[in-house]
Order: C-alpha cells, then sequence, then structure tokens
C-alpha cells in the first residue's frame, strides 16, 4: 500500500468529519505489522479555543481500556497465576458469592437468586460472567438507583457490587466484567492495575503516553470531551475519570494517544512482539483472536442513558463472537473489514480495528459523548472504507 495512496485518500475524509462540524477534532491512524503507514490530526482539541489536534493528543479511551487488560490477565494465565476455567472465587472470594438479579418486589426492591453455573475469567473477558453495564440495562440502571449505588466508571469499589443479570455462561451481556478481570491481575500480583500493565505492557512497548492518572505531560497534550445536543451542535464538557479512584476499572479509564494505541496493535498483529520485547506467546495471541463463548453471539446494546450512549450495534445484522477482549465479527463488514477481524471501541467515539488477514489495524479517535454518535460512527466508516478501497 503506497503511502502517498493513503494519504491522499484518507486525509480528506478525516478532514471532513471535522469541517463538516461532526467532530470537534480526530486523529487517524493506521498501522501495519512493520510501521505506521497512515497517520494525520485535523481540528481542535477543544472546540473553538484550540491548540490544534496533533498526533501525541491524549484522550480518553475508555473501553479500549478492556483489551489491554484482557493482555495483562492472558501474561498470568501463561505463567499459570490465572486460570481461565476455575471460579473466579478461588481468586476473589466475592465474585463465588454473586447472585442474579431475578426481578423486583412490590415494594420495587431488588428480587435475588442464587446464580446457577460459575464465573470464571474466561466468562469476565468475554461478557458471559452475566454482569452488565447499567448504560444498555435498564434492571441495572434502575438497581443502581434503588440502591444508590455510584456507576463502575466512578472508581468506587462499591460500583462493582452489583448482582448480575444473567447467570454466568447463559447470555452475552456488555458489562462490569473487566473491571473484575483487573481485579484479578491486582489480587494475583499484588499490584495496582495501572502499575502492573506499565510495568510489563507500556514500558516494553514504548507507550510512554498511557497511563489511568494524567500526567502534566499528558495534560499538556489533553483533548477534552464534547457533548453532542439535540440540536447536533457540540458542547466542551469538564468530564475526566476520577483521578484518585480506589482502584483503576480494567474495563475503562485509561488515556492514551493513537501513536500509543498503534503500538499495542502493532504487538498484536505480530503475534506478541512489539518494540523488541515478548509481551504474549503467539499461542495465546491466537487465542485471544478466535471465539471464546461458543454459540453465544454478540446482542444489541439498548441505551438507557441517551446522554452517554445511542443504542450501539456494529455492522448490524451480521453474526458477531468474542474473544478475549475483542469483538469478533463472523461476515465482512460493509467497510471492506474482513470476517474475522478483532475490533472495539470507547465510550468517547475511539475506535479500533484489527485485521490479520491484511496485516493491518487501524484507529479513529475523536472526543465526543454520546457513544455511537451517528455523525462520528460514520466519520469512522468512511475512514475505514477508505482504508479498504486503498487497499484494493
Amino acid at each position: 500500500m503506497e503511502r502517498a495512496a493513503l494519504k491522499g485518500r484518507l486525509d480528506p475524509l478525516v478532514q471532513n468529519a471535522v469541517s463538516s462540524g461532526a467532530l470537534p477534532g480526530v486523529v487517524g491512524a493506521v498501522t501495519t505489522a512493520e510501521a505506521t503507514i497512515y497517520e494525520a490530526a485535523f481540528g481542535e482539541r477543544v472546540l473553538g479555543e484550540g491548540p490544534r489536534m496533533t498526533l501525541d493528543t491524549v484522550m480518553w479511551i475508555a473501553s479500549m481500556t478492556k483489551p489491554v487488560t484482557g493482555v495483562a490477565a492472558m501474561q498470568l494465565v501463561e505463567q499459570g497465576r490465572l486460570s481461565l476455567d476455575e471460579p473466579a472465587g478461588k481468586v476473589i472470594p466475592a465474585l463465588g458469592e454473586v447472585k442474579v438479579l431475578e426481578g423486583w418486589d412490590s415494594e420495587g426492591q431488588p428480587r435475588l437468586r442464587e446464580a446457577k453455573g460459575v464465573i470464571t475469567l474466561r466468562k469476565l473477558l468475554t461478557h458471559t460472567s452475566g454482569f452488565a453495564y447499567d448504560i444498555w440495562n435498564a434492571d441495572m440502571d434502575r438497581y443502581l438507583n434503588v440502591m444508590s449505588l455510584p456507576r463502575a466508571g466512578s472508581g468506587k469499589n462499591i460500583a462493582l457490587t452489583t448482582p448480575l443479570a444473567s447467570d454466568p455462561g447463559t447470555r452475552w451481556e456488555y458489562g462490569i466484567g473487566i473491571d473484575w478481570a483487573g481485579k484479578m491481575v491486582e489480587a494475583a500480583t499484588g499490584q495496582r492495575l495501572g502499575d502492573y500493565m506499565r510495568q510489563h505492557i507500556f514500558e516494553p512497548l514504548g507507550m510512554h503516553s498511557t497511563a489511568y492518572r494524567i500526567t502534566p505531560s499528558m495534560r499538556e497534550r489533553l483533548a477534552k470531551v464534547h457533548q453532542r445536543a439535540a440540536d447536533g451542535s457540540l458542547g466542551v464538557t469538564a468530564f475526566e475519570t476520577n483521578q484518585d479512584p480506589e482502584f483503576e476499572p480494567g474495563g475503562g479509564g485509561l488515556y492514551s494517544t493513537a501513536t500509543d494505541y498503534l503500538r499495542f496493535m502493532r504487538m498484536i498483529l505480530n503475534n506478541g512482539r512489539g518494540n523488541g520485547n515478548v509481551i504474549l506467546r503467539p499461542e495465546t495471541v491466537a487465542l485471544m483472536s478466535r471465539n471464546a463463548m461458543g454459540d453465544l453471539r454478540v446482542n444489541p446494546l439498548p441505551a438507557t442513558r441517551t446522554a452517554l450512549s445511542c443504542d450501539a450495534e456494529f455492522f448490524p445484522g451480521s453474526p458477531k463472537t468474542w474473544g478475549l477482549t475483542f469483538m469478533i465479527n463472523e461476515a465482512a463488514g460493509h467497510t471492506g473489514r474482513p470476517a474475522g477481524s478483532l475490533a472495539w471501541a470507547g465510550l468517547g467515539n475511539t475506535y479500533f480495528w484489527i485485521d490479520p488477514k491484511n496485516g493491518i489495524a487501524g484507529v479513529h479517535m475523536a472526543q465526543v459523548l454520546p457513544f455511537v454518535d451517528a455523525w462520528a460512527l460514520e466519520a469512522f466508516y468512511a475512514f475505514e472504507k477508505g482504508v479498504y478501497d486503498a487497499l484494493g
């Protein structure tokens, strides 16, 4: 793929996402297993205020944290310090005691029952443990309100003390399971999750602008999160993750740059090697990259909190499964993404995909709420399609 041809095709698409008013600022980048072959930044970090968006702009990547937590957990599986299929309650006793939310009594209080089946690390990493996010599950949203609990993104331990929405292993339900997987990493290592990630993933890969805590250097390059209003306009928010949390959420909360995340994806494309270091064994990457939840399939996500997310489904109508922290499309996407590719996204409309078949990976990163905002999603799809059009 010629870099000049790629730039000629993609620059107008990335720039149009800003000039059209769809996004305040965006970074798009593509890598092969060897090197970055395209990168561009347009727009502003803070709408109407600047400074300009740059390739090293720091953004909240939210659920793009999940694959990083997956890598951390799988490093420990390789070492025999965690197991994919033993009861997670052996590592964190509370995970052996979680009940299922069965409904509501006549006074509007939650009715709980014993779970059928056990929670395992595999089920946590594939979102089949039964845990659910309140943003896309009305019962869990109601439970948090009735019990006066904070959301998982608060960084408070009590936020994880929710019941299950379904029995373990019976349904794909997007939720706080990977927060618990991060807790398992901490239990197995005795380290804070971010410290473990820095030592075993970020520093070896040269990801120097990725962390839970925003350093002074990162803050100088930080983009603000914007909120889409009903009329389509964008407003700057003061949103920032808890910088002194009780726990660092494995399911979300990292800040990073497009350049750093490309380093992470290159490692996956290179079967676990990156920046001259071995992060994972090739067979572990292969395991993470294939269906890990059997006959279950990814369900659409109906939003309960529309300021945070629209109804969400990628490639609607196409079957999707889940690997060990990656969504896997089982049919080719309309963008040209082939079946068997890995992908996911962050709440602030940061998107990535990894295409092992063609040996490429890409990111398209903005800072806008709600998730899968129509303008942001269209811009991402146009960018990805442009990449495959250029591939020919």
